[in-house]
């Protein structure tokens, strides 16, 4: 099975041996690495403390990463949200929703005992991709 790898400046490098996505043929799924707050200009992490203006950050990778694969939010059919604290879970659904605001895709939620680089969040997709 040939598989594609999805890359972009729109998003952060990847900060480990992954791919920000892969395409595989089998029903054109698109699988995103997880996602995390760092400015994709910078490579800086973004919203020390603030898990609102992190979730925000994350989403708006996710997104870049999803148009440069060929989805978008509407696509994604499954997500995984791993937190730092699960007591941010109410504000990061806040976020979450402003990007999917109808049909949202299918999700877990777990707390993860540390995140990359300290994120406060992280948040990864499967989306379906036309073609």
């Amino acid at each position: 099975m040939s598989r594609q790898i999805v890359n972009t400046a729109g998003a952060p490098r990847a900060i480990g041996p992954y791919s920000q996505a892969v395409i595989v043929p089998a029903g054109r799924l698109l699988f995103c690495s997880g996602q995390i707050p760092l400015d994709p200009h910078t490579g800086e992490m973004v919203g020390a403390g603030d898990v609102r203006a992190q979730a925000t950050r994350v989403l708006e990778n996710l997104g870049a990463v999803l148009a440069a694969g060929g989805a978008s939010f509407g696509a994604v059919v499954k997500t995984t949200i791993f937190l730092a604290d699960l007591q941010d879970f109410g504000a990061v659904n806040e976020i979450y929703g402003r990007f999917f605001p109808t049909n949202p895709p299918a999700r877990a939620t777990v707390q993860a005992a540390g995140l990359p680089k300290g994120a406060l969040v992280e948040i990864e997709a499967i989306a379906t991709v036309d073609g």
